[in-house]
């Protein structure tokens, strides 16, 4: 990575106080469970996201694909990392979220399971990083559909 990619980059701290930042537009009327993610692409740019749900429950979306979709629906394709924060709507953050299934099989799509970073944040001063590999470390991708 390039001195000047390298200064494009968010640093952990900021990335998870995005993704608090995000949280607070989370559409949780049933649940009461707010989320929100920041998404980081490789060059330096930032897609928040924030979980919708539905009250038919099956249209509901989470925070981490609405921030993929998002930044996907506009041509990005390299991503780098992904903070993550949940818990009850209104209330502090006290455990770490992590992605769902889906979720994490979206991130398979679009990331490299090596390298894309996913934070897990209690706050800007905790969190827990990991690979997507470490997350799903049998993901399904487009690769093996080619064998």
């Amino acid at each position: 990575m390039t001195a000047e990619r390298r200064s494009l980059m968010m640093d952990d701290k900021e990335l998870v106080k995005a993704a608090i930042a995000a949280r607070e537009m989370a559409y949780a009327p049933y649940s009461g469970f707010a989320v929100g993610a920041a998404l980081l692409t490789a060059d330096g740019k930032l897609y928040q996201g924030c979980n919708i749900e539905n009250a038919a429950y099956t249209p509901s979306n989470c925070a981490e694909r609405t921030a993929f979709f998002k930044a996907v629906s506009i041509g990005e394709r390299d991503f780098a990392a992904i903070a993550i924060v949940g818990g009850r709507h209104g209330a502090p953050i006290g455990e770490y979220c992590a992605p769902c299934g889906v979720c994490r099989q979206v991130m398979m799509e679009f990331c490299d399971p090596d390298t894309f970073r996913i934070l897990l944040a209690k706050s800007p001063e905790e969190w827990q990083s990991y690979t997507l590999k470490e997350l799903l470390p049998l993901g399904f991708s487009g690769k093996d559909l080619n064998r």
